[in-house]
């Protein structure tokens, strides 16, 4: 049986950043078009089977389209049953986000009301298409680098049943992740900024590593939440599921959270799973 083609479908909140993933999906090497027009749509999809080379495409798709946009989850549902596997991958950011974006670009919202009316009534029109999308990625306090690397942990999917998990280290002093769909709080372990000669290092450097490790309840831990997490993946698989995002926490983002992350990451790859790691604040 030949290999489904790749079409995913870029839609969101205006002002969240989906021109940016658009043109990262080119540099991907992806085939993209901007704001198709739903009406040209099924053309569009037999223009790309009978072209070999366009076997990976990217659509924006936004509230431009109107009412007309509703029709979206039917269309991708038929699309399942023939020659594609659709994703939708749906960007946010706060509405405070939003506005400051609109306030420093001077563009006009598509909903021609007062700016935050327009935010919550998109945020309304938009809700149906965000519940069922394959991904959703909070913008908020994303860079255009973290951006990509998101996007690329999207595109890592080898095979179908496989997951993609990305693990992330923050510090809860600099804000929680938005963006994730499991946050574990390692807080508890012993903190190594606290030890002169470890403050300015990272939870990667070795003498980092062997502190935390020289605790009992740090490998215990980790051991636990290893086995948590791989009993979990099956059942997100199971569900559908081909992303998770597992945020790790600690005070500052440098220290605990960051090893615990790498160690997360590498024990799930150890077993066989596609795991990436981010570490949001190490550099602060």
């Amino acid at each position: 049986m030949a290999q489904k083609r790749k079409l995913f479908i870029i839609t969101g909140m205006s002002g969240a950043g989906k021109s940016q993933a658009l043109k990262i999906f080119g540099d991907f090497g992806f085939y993209c078009v901007d704001n198709l027009p739903l009406a040209l749509f099924n053309q569009f999809a037999e223009y790309v089977k009978d072209r070999p080379e366009l076997s990976n495409v990217a659509l924006g798709m936004d509230v431009r389209e109107g009412e007309r946009l509703k029709q979206l989850p039917a269309m991708l549902k038929k699309m399942t049953r023939e020659d594609f596997s659709p994703k939708v991958i749906f960007l946010d950011a706060s509405d405070e986000c939003l506005i400051r974006r609109f306030s420093e670009t001077k563009h006009k919202h598509p909903i021609h009301k007062k700016l935050a009316a327009a935010i919550a009534h998109e945020h309304d029109f938009l809700a149906p298409i965000k519940a069922t999308a394959d991904k959703v990625i909070d913008t908020t306090d994303l860079k255009l680098g973290e951006l990509k690397e998101k996007i690329s942990a999207l595109l890592e999917i080898k095979k179908e049943g496989e997951m993609q998990i990305s693990i992330v280290s923050f510090g809860f002093k600099n804000g929680i992740l938005k963006d994730t769909d499991l946050v574990m709080d390692v807080r508890f372990l012993p903190n190594p900024y606290y030890i002169a000669e470890l403050r300015e290092k990272t939870g990667l450097d070795k003498e980092v590593q062997d502190y935390i490790l020289s605790f009992k309840e740090s490998q215990e831990f980790a051991d636990k939440f290893a086995d948590l997490i791989k009993y979990l993946i099956p059942k997100y698989i199971k569900e559908g599921k081909s992303y998770l995002t597992i945020a790790i926490g600690c005070t500052g983002g440098k220290h605990r959270s960051v090893f615990m992350a790498h160690q997360l990451a590498e024990t799930l790859k150890k077993h066989g799973f596609s795991a990436s790691e981010f570490h949001r604040d190490i550099g602060l």
